[in-house]
């Protein structure tokens, strides 16, 4: 669609480094920018009580503020995928490996500080995410059978 509209201009929607920024910043940028998202979803939309509108507006605006700032650096993809298809559709992008290696680091460093941070799940907030957890009849259930 991007080509369609802006033709090779467009450049299909690839993540790319801005000028100046080299290879190992922008692995970092991008490594730092998904830990930062992975914390923010991780401490926002998991759990009993963390769910809903405040969550979207946390990860939405954690999204559009790094997008901001980081753009022009990195292209701020922040996910595998949305850097890779553009490569893989257009055969348009840079150095594919740091949209790959970056995100996928990053994400792994923010699971471990958020069970760090959180602690083990207790059984009652595992049973009460699921929809498990008896409310005492307040609400209807919506289970069939």
């Amino acid at each position: 669609m991007l080509r369609a509209l802006f033709g090779g201009s467009g450049q299909v929607g690839a993540s790319r480094l801005g000028p100046g920024i080299g290879w190992g910043a922008g692995l970092a940028l991008e490594a730092l920018l998904t830990f930062g998202l992975m914390t923010v979803i991780l401490g926002t939309s998991s759990g009993a009580r963390n769910i809903g509108h405040n969550a979207a507006i946390a990860i939405g605006g954690y999204i559009a503020l790094a997008g901001l700032w980081a753009g022009p650096a990195s292209g701020a993809s922040m996910n595998p995928v949305r850097s890779l298809a553009p490569v893989v559709v257009g055969g348009h992008g840079g150095p594919v490996w740091i949209y790959l290696v970056g995100p996928l680091a990053g994400a792994l460093l923010a699971v471990p500080l958020a069970r760090i941070l959180r602690g083990p799940p207790s059984p009652e907030a595992t049973r009460a995410a699921q929809g498990t957890e008896d409310d005492g009849g307040s609400r209807p259930s919506h289970r069939s059978g």
